[in-house]
């Protein structure tokens, strides 16, 4: 999988002015990241790229597996397979 922001899979955005576009570039340069962008006055601000790079999601944690000898997550004090398994 290719990382956004890179030579392979360019970041794209779109500003409405060249002031905002500046500073866009600037977020880029700083970390170093492959952009685009482009200056549409009459469409909405699209980031969502940046955003992405800015704030990555956070990985989905599993939770732990309860075996049938560990205690009960319900509070009982009885293990899982005599009480809820």
């Amino acid at each position: 999988m290719t990382k956004l922001g890179s030579e392979k899979k360019t970041a794209v955005v779109r500003v409405q002015n060249q002031k905002r576009a500046e500073e866009i570039a600037l977020i880029f340069s700083e970390h170093n990241w492959k952009y685009f962008i482009g200056i549409e006055p009459d469409k909405p601000e699209n980031i969502s790229d940046l955003e992405k790079l800015l704030y990555p999601p956070e990985p989905i944690k599993s939770k732990n597996k309860i075996s049938r000898d560990d205690l009960c997550p319900c509070g009982s004090g009885k293990k899982y397979k005599k009480c809820c398994g």
